[in-house]
């Protein structure tokens, strides 16, 4: 009993306390690939306590599913779990954790497939904008330059991500800018970014009321931004990639007084014109190996009786 019970306050406590702390931590702003790291780590371990609790709950509750969990274990280390003492709430709790679980796939496939609908209908947009030539394979050109009036630039993810930009963009960017405009986006399709807001908008809308899913969603629109500004800088210069972002978004009012969508641009520039400094090795080190132990926690606190059983 104590076990599921442990584990199922474990993941709670990470839901609630996780995102306090990010919040208050000023580094992810300077590392921004770790941070996305750490935060799958912490969502991981979330899902993996209230896995673990599920199995252990359905263990108790049912006999067959005993024999499933329980197959190759010695007979001491099935009584170190005294699963014969959780009592008749054992199953209510397995039920509600299952159904959790059924929902979280039902989002995750529902987010899957509105994003394959987006990416077929941008793609659909784009062939119109931009019809085939006779011999040309759709999806084969890996850059695609559209009459625009408008800057822009973004990519499409898939099997084949494409790099868009529009004439206009290609009239205003100057010289290296241009250049770190496609290294932002390539940064993204690299680092399959599409994942993430994918996942994180799956839990975040199954589970609104989570704190954890809620902040992982919207730092993951943040952190992804800030990794790709540092894939162009890295290459072209802060100052190079900081003028190329004003020049695609002046004219979207997003530097002006008035809140917009689009307000993190501003922020975005700021911290490459002025940069804070990255961490260490050792913290970025220290951080990266913290936040992998944080899914093997609840393994942990799972194994306990067994181990406590088989020493």
């Amino acid at each position: 009993m104590l076990v599921s019970l442990a584990l199922l306050l474990l993941g709670a406590l990470a839901a609630v306390v996780t995102p306090r702390l990010m919040a208050r931590a000023e580094w992810p702003e300077r590392e921004p690939v770790v941070a996305l790291w750490v935060w799958q780590c912490v969502v991981a371990g979330v899902l993996l306590s209230f896995a673990l609790s599920m199995t252990f709950s359905a263990a108790a509750a049912w006999q067959a599913v005993r024999g499933h969990v329980f197959a190759p274990a010695p007979h001491a280390v099935v009584e170190a779990y005294a699963l014969a003492a959780y009592g008749p709430w054992s199953a209510v709790m397995a039920v509600l954790l299952a159904l959790g679980g059924v929902w979280t796939a039902a989002m995750l496939t529902r987010e899957i497939h509105r994003a394959r609908l987006r990416r077929r209908q941008r793609r659909a947009e784009l062939l119109v904008r931009s019809p085939l030539m006779p011999g040309e394979e759709p999806g084969a050109e890996r850059l695609v330059v559209l009459e625009g009036e408008r800057p822009d630039a973004w990519w499409l993810p898939g099997t084949a991500p494409q790099l868009v930009i529009t004439t206009a963009a290609l009239g205003r960017l100057k010289g290296r800018q241009l250049d770190a405009v496609l290294a932002h986006e390539q940064g993204h399709a690299k680092a399959r970014h599409d994942w993430l807001l994918n996942c994180s908008a799956a839990l975040a809308s199954g589970f609104p009321q989570v704190p954890v899913f809620a902040a992982f969603r919207g730092e993951m629109h943040r952190l992804v931004e800030l990794a790709a500004d540092d894939v162009a800088s890295r290459r072209f210069g802060r100052l190079t990639t900081a003028l190329a972002l004003v020049e695609l978004n002046e004219d979207r009012g997003v530097f002006g007084p008035t809140p917009t969508p689009g307000a993190q641009v501003p922020l975005r520039v700021d911290r490459l014109l002025a940069p804070a400094g990255r961490l260490t090795a050792g913290r970025r080190l220290r951080l990266t190996a913290a936040a992998a132990l944080v899914p093997a926690i609840p393994l942990l606190v799972a194994l306990v009786p067994a181990i406590s059983a088989l020493g």
